[in-house]
C-alpha cells in the first residue's frame, strides 16, 4: 500500500518522547505524529493519550525529505463547537435598541442603588 499524503493508515506507536510519538506504518516505515496533533484538547502529557505499542489510525499530512508527519486528530475531526447558547443568528435592529433600551434602564438603576448606598455610608447627603 502506497502511503500518499492525505491517506488514512493504520500503525503502531513503537516511541513516545516528549513532543511527540513515533508510528510505525505498514510499509515499515516510521512517521512521527507531533504533540499538537494527538488530540484536539490541549495535550500536557502525550503519556495520557497515547502508550508504546498501541494500534492507531492516523493522517499522513506531509512528507519531506525521508520524514514523514502524521496526525491522529485529523483522521476523525470533530463537529467545530458551537456557542453554548446555541447557533447565532443576526441581531435585527429592533432587537438591539430594545436591549439597548434595557440596558441603560438596568445601568441607571444600578447607578441609583449605588449612590444610595454610599450616601448611607457617609451618614446621608451633604454629610463628610
Amino acid at each position: 500500500m502506497s502511503i500518499d499524503v492525505g491517506s488514512i493508515v493504520e500503525g503502531k506507536v513503537t516511541g513516545i518522547t516528549n513532543f511527540g510519538a513515533f508510528v510505525e506504518l505498514s510499509n515499515g516505515k516510521t512517521g512521527l505524529v507531533h504533540i499538537s496533533e494527538v488530540a484536539d484538547a490541549y495535550v500536557k502529557d502525550i503519556k495520557d493519550f497515547l502508550n508504546e505499542n498501541d494500534v492507531v489510525k492516523v493522517k499522513v499530512i506531509n512528507m519531506s525529505e525521508g520524514k514523514i508527519g502524521l496526525s491522529i486528530k485529523q483522521v476523525n475531526p470533530t463537529k467545530p463547537s458551537r456557542d453554548r447558547r446555541g447557533p447565532r443568528r443576526k441581531a435585527s435592529p429592533v432587537d438591539f435598541e430594545e436591549r439597548l433600551s434595557r440596558f441603560l434602564k438596568d445601568s441607571d438603576e444600578r447607578q441609583v442603588a449605588l449612590k444610595k448606598s454610599q450616601d448611607s455610608k457617609r451618614g446621608g447627603r451633604g454629610a463628610r
